[in-house]
């Protein structure tokens, strides 16, 4: 079976409601609906034409990859963080159209090449109080991506699933806030850390998707500020 297809079939089993949370982390992604902010990501995936994968296990495709950007260590909110394209929706807009859209903004990507395979459940972004709805993409028609505002954004890239699926490349990320220390997983792939609300997502994703590859969870990375 494909990755698209395997996309496809997850996006159908969450329009059923065949879909549990994959984790305790992924069901803790909790807020409160009644004063949350709507927001939406673009999880992007396709083929990548000219970056093979840097590892050579046979976890997943060596050209699947996922677009990712890397926010600007300047902002105020989650700077430095690698994320998914996204965004808040505004008012009378759709996910799928928001997620586009800031995917535009932020990677300069064509919108009119992404085939929307659907959306997936809701998910919370407590920090920031965002209600986050996981828009699932595949790349029919790729376009050239690139930073379009460095006040937004550090880089714009697009990196192998083979290499996050990677056990060698997977830890536990701590960050320690107001005397308490908080746990996500973790990709160190590509010379950027992939952690907190964008790890989360990618580790649950994999696991309902069946790609999910066992890792050593007790390997930490302290993320410093």
């Amino acid at each position: 079976m494909s990755a698209r297809q395997d996309l496809i079939d997850l996006v159908r089993r969450s329009d059923s409601g065949d879909v549990t949370a994959p984790n305790t982390v992924w069901a803790a992604l909790t807020v409160d609906e009644t004063i949350a902010r709507k927001a939406a990501v673009l999880m992007l995936f396709g083929v990548l034409d000219d970056v093979p994968a840097a590892s050579g296990k046979p976890l997943a495709a060596a050209d699947l990859d996922v677009l990712l950007l890397e926010r600007a260590h300047t902002l105020d909110s989650h700077p430095g963080q690698v994320a998914f394209p996204g965004g808040s929706i505004d008012e009378d807009e759709t996910p799928v159209a928001a997620a586009l859209r800031e995917a535009e903004e932020e990677t300069g990507l064509d919108s009119a090449g992404v085939e929307v395979l659907g959306v997936l459940q809701e998910l919370g972004l407590a920090r920031s109080n965002f209600l986050v709805t996981p828009v699932l993409g595949w790349w029919a028609s790729p376009s050239p991506v690139h930073v379009v505002d460095y006040a937004e954004s550090a880089q714009v890239f697009r990196i192998p699933v083979r290499d996050l699926l990677d056990p060698a490349n997977r830890v536990t990320a701590t960050v320690s806030r107001d005397g308490r220390t908080f746990s996500s997983p973790a990709f160190a792939v590509s010379g950027v850390l992939v952690w907190g609300f964008t790890g989360i997502i990618l580790d649950g994703l994999f696991e309902q998707l069946g790609w999910a590859v066992p890792w050593d969870r007790t390997r930490l990375h302290e993320v410093v500020f």
